[in-house]
């Protein structure tokens, strides 16, 4: 039996089994939402919400619907419209994926961390805080 013929059956294993795991668990967090805080649209956040998220903006802290939620979003940036928002680390696994972002406002520096899980092939938003930046 030569070398070929020994090496290639596990080259196709090892192919196919990275390849599959590669494809689940690495799920892309959407570049539009990094778009959303960097113009500072609500409603387009929104988009990503799950139906029901748990929210800490300054004094609100609390589990909103989907609708609150992008009031309250909307107030924020109404407050402090943004310059610019970059991810500074992303992760996660198969079930979760999280971002931690910087934004920066006219008013201010912030640190968003979110907490997103996959629902009917798309990942959405289920937690999403906002703290001044501490620099």
């Amino acid at each position: 039996m030569s070398l070929y013929t020994k090496i290639i059956p596990v080259l196709i294993i090892f192919t196919l089994f990275f390849q599959g795991g590669y494809n689940v668990t690495e799920q892309e967090i959407p570049n539009d939402i990094a778009i959303a805080f960097k113009v500072g649209t609500a409603k387009e956040l929104a988009r990503f919400f799950n139906d029901n998220l748990e929210l800490t903006v300054g004094e609100n802290e609390d589990i909103y619907s989907k609708s609150q939620a992008e009031r309250i979003m909307d107030d924020f940036f109404t407050k402090h419209p943004p310059k610019d928002f970059n991810f500074i680390h992303k992760g996660g696994k198969e079930d979760a994926q999280y971002a931690i972002g910087r934004l920066e406002t006219f008013k201010g520096n912030f640190r968003v961390y979110m907490l997103l899980k996959p629902k009917e092939n798309q990942l959405l938003i289920h937690q999403l805080r906002i703290e001044d930046e501490i620099e």
